[in-house]
């Protein structure tokens, strides 16, 4: 489990330091470079992300509670919502006027939905340490950037496409899910 909260801590930090100490990128990206400075970060956050992955694996199941088997179908709604929101974050849609942080609203989402499926002690870990860094990067980007100013509405066409493109990377992740978490979701029988 040790392994798995360092990689949390690693990865949540990384991402911290973006909006709690400003001077932290223009002091590297003026001494190093600019993309010194961007591999650095993507050095950090990959040791974090693997870190993660590896304390999951080692980490024994333990479960904390069992999650009544009727939640599955929620768990399935809010996933789709949150692929949905993290879409919305990669290209102009309406939905970026309605969430001003579409892509970590997404993560907090995943958290809270895949806490609602898995009672072991490393998803509380996991998806309860993400789902409080999302909560914080969120809190730390407000009060760094200030009173939110909604985008212009992006045309209709570009939130449908962006709709439909995530509804169908959920799919491909709903089928491939086992093979990646070693978690199937499809129904067993």
């Amino acid at each position: 489990m040790g392994l798995l909260i360092t990689g949390i801590i690693i990865f949540t930090l990384a991402h911290l330091a973006l909006p709690l100490a400003p001077g932290l990128k223009t002091g590297v990206s003026n001494t190093l470079g600019e993309k010194a400075w961007k591999g650095m970060f993507a050095a950090v956050v990959a040791v974090g992300l693997l870190t993660i992955i590896f304390g999951w694996r080692s980490t024994p199941v333990e479960y904390a509670y069992v999650a009544p088997h009727g939640l599955r179908h929620v768990t399935m709604l809010l996933m789709l919502i949150a692929f949905i929101l993290f879409g919305a974050a990669k290209g102009v849609t309406s939905i970026q006027r309605l969430v001003r942080h579409p892509m970590l609203t997404a993560v907090l989402v995943w958290a809270v939905a895949h806490l609602l499926s898995n009672g072991e002690t490393r998803s509380l870990a996991l998806f309860g340490g993400l789902g409080i860094w999302a909560v914080l990067q969120m809190m730390s980007l407000n009060k760094r950037d200030g009173e939110w100013v909604k985008p212009e509405p992006a045309p209709m066409i570009r939130t449908l496409k962006n709709i439909i493109i995530s509804i169908v990377v959920f799919l491909v992740v709903f089928m491939l899910h086992k093979y990646f978490t070693g978690v199937s979701l499809m129904p067993a029988g």
